[in-house]
């Protein structure tokens, strides 16, 4: 969606493994569903239970995604460090625009740092968890990953706090309700000024 300075306007949310940029996500897109838009990322890795293709994910094998990143389909991907390849196709960010709202993009840190170079209208949140040790809390539990790739999320985290400096903005996900209504606050914000909120 063109803003009033000819920018596009694309909300970007990064963050770390287990910080809960998903949940605050979901929350945003419930309370924001007229101006907002989700895009969904392809990823070769394996589909997890209840999840389906087109929701959560575009589910591709490694060959389809290869493909498509030397047909220049990908706005960003990146080679994650478990094995997975993740990426958003130009298509999502036509697709929602088509539709009049903004593009939502759930990325890691490289994808987000790329965006935001390629993308004059950016808009670009890191979500972080209150401690490290919450942060690893939260992975652990949430046990969808094998023990091995829980250390490997878990020191890419810190890589990745390291970086929280160069985005927009950054949320503490300490409260869910309190992070969610600051992202809120945060991409109201952002549409007014850029012009592209119809009502209040």
């Amino acid at each position: 969606m063109a803003s009033s300075t000819g920018k596009t306007l694309v909300l970007v949310v990064t963050g770390t493994s287990g910080a809960g940029k998903g949940t605050l996500e979901k929350i945003l897109l419930e309370r924001m569903s007229e101006e907002v838009a989700l895009a969904v990322s392809a990823t070769t890795r394996e589909r997890r239970p209840g999840e389906q293709d087109g929701r959560e994910y575009w589910f591709i094998t490694p060959e389809k995604f290869e493909g498509l990143v030397e047909d220049g389909e990908f706005l960003e991907y990146v080679d994650l460090p478990w094995g997975a390849r993740s990426g958003t196709l130009r298509s999502e960010i036509d697709r929602i625009k088509a539709q009049g709202k903004v593009p939502l993009l759930d990325l890691e840190t490289d994808g987000a740092l790329r965006v935001q170079r390629t993308i004059p209208g950016a808009v670009t949140i890191f979500v972080d968890a209150p401690t490290f040790a919450e942060l690893e809390r939260r992975l652990r539990e949430r046990a969808t990953e094998s023990s091995g790739e829980i250390q490997v999320r878990l020191d890419l985290a810190r890589k990745q706090q390291t970086l929280k400096d160069r985005f927009d903005y950054a949320i503490v996900n300490d409260d869910v309700e309190r992070a969610a209504q600051e992202l809120t606050e945060i991409v109201r914000r952002e549409l007014q000024t850029a012009g592209t909120m119809t009502r209040p």
